[in-house]
């Protein structure tokens, strides 16, 4: 067992914080790091945010650190503020037409839903979602309900890689690879990936990939990268056209204007922004291979499974997956219907308890997420509030 490490995060000590999932939080070192580079741009602007003299190189060693993690080439991501970002870049570049179709689950998180109800109003396009079969426990089940949804007018792929709402992990390697056999465009949705699973982008093979790094990378909010095949390079444009954009190709064979390729230097370099939380991502790595997080991992997936066992001995409702097709550090629990905001509120002002609790279909869910300042005992006490919580909230009938 590791020691545990709430000692080195920030969080307000009289909360039960078992909502890593949402925002992440952030080591102290971590921050401290990205303090600094806030510091440093406030000191000089204007030698700071000029690529230049330093940016574009300091934009690189994060892109690098990314890419080792992600198993992929560090001219093929670029550094952006959160995957929603990325996703809306890869989402609003494609080509489509009134009639395609935007194949993907019932399971997506409800952002991207709505970007792609954007696109499709502009488009003509529209989306076709497929209801994954529940209990997840079966990736056959999964990739043959999914392939099921193809047409000749589906061109686009949308997955979730982890689920949001439900947390579970999708099989979608042979989703993505017949997609790719069929012409059709793969845009993944790896918000919860990055850190939490094993990652290899060029082996996956999807055309476009967005993560998060301020999540189970534990890197600062605003930090986040977008993967492009190379190949589909040129497809992608900015959501704002500035100083990087050129006329030329935007593939990693072409040289931007400011020391990165095209298709890096006119999605990275969009006029003022802090790039701080970025810059601060290889400590957050290394904050993470210094303190062996992958048995601290291996410790939080243990606490999930047993909190879910309890949960469901509580509950008498069966779990929305077998083991290995839910997070590894995040559990969706189905509780009896009650009024969930209501469950919500009560677990914080009651029980000091921050997790989301919602609906979705015809589940009420609480989810959970465990980090390596979490506890047995935290999680115990949360399924004593729910213990305490649910007969006093249920809805009759």
């Amino acid at each position: 067992m590791t020691e545990n490490l709430a000692a080195l995060f920030l969080l307000d000590p009289e909360v039960t914080f078992l909502n890593h999932g949402s925002y992440g939080a952030c080591p102290r070192p971590v921050f401290e790091r990205y303090q600094a580079w806030q510091l440093r741009l406030e000191r000089q602007p204007v030698a700071f945010l000029d690529p230049a003299r330093g940016l574009s190189g300091w934009m690189r060693e994060a892109r690098e650190a990314v890419a080792a993690l992600v198993g992929a080439a560090p001219d093929d991501l670029v550094g952006l503020t959160n995957a929603t970002l990325g996703l809306n870049i890869a989402a609003q570049s494609l080509d489509l037409r009134p009639g395609d179709e935007i194949l993907t689950t019932d399971h997506e998180y409800a952002a991207l839903e709505k970007t792609w109800a954007y696109v499709c109003r502009k488009t003509g396009a529209k989306v076709v979602p497929v209801r994954v079969p529940m209990p997840l426990t079966s990736e056959a089940a999964f990739t043959e309900a999914l392939l099921a949804g193809i047409t000749p007018r589906t061109r686009v792929l949308f997955l979730s890689h982890i689920t949001s709402a439900t947390a579970l992990v999708f099989p979608i390697a042979r989703a993505v690879a017949e997609a790719r056999a069929r012409g059709i465009w793969s845009v993944i949705d790896g918000a919860h990936t990055p850190a939490h699973i094993p990652l290899d982008l060029d082996a996956l093979g999807a055309d476009f990939y967005a993560g998060n790094c301020h999540k189970w990378m534990m890197a600062p909010k605003g930090s986040a990268f977008l993967h492009v095949r190379r190949e589909m390079q040129p497809l992608v444009n900015p959501l704002v056209i500035s100083h990087g954009w050129t006329e030329e190709s935007n593939t990693s064979a072409e040289p931007g204007p400011f020391g990165g390729t095209a298709f890096v230097d006119r999605l990275e370099m969009q006029g003022t922004r802090d790039p701080s939380a970025w810059l601060a991502v290889p400590e957050a790595l290394a904050f993470a291979r210094d303190h062996d997080w992958g048995q601290v991992a291996a410790q939080c997936r243990q606490l999930v499974q047993d909190t879910g066992a309890k949960v469901r001995r509580l509950t008498g409702l069966p779990a929305l997956s077998s083991p290995e097709f839910c997070a590894p550090q995040m559990i969706s629990m189905p509780v009896p219907p009650c009024d969930m905001p209501a469950l919500q509120k009560a677990l914080l002002a009651e029980h000091g308890i921050e997790i989301p609790c919602f609906t979705w279909q015809d589940h009420h869910i609480v989810r959970v997420s465990a980090q390596g300042y979490n506890t047995e005992a935290q999680m115990d006490h949360l399924v004593a509030a729910l213990a305490d919580l649910l007969p006093k909230l249920a809805k009759a009938g």
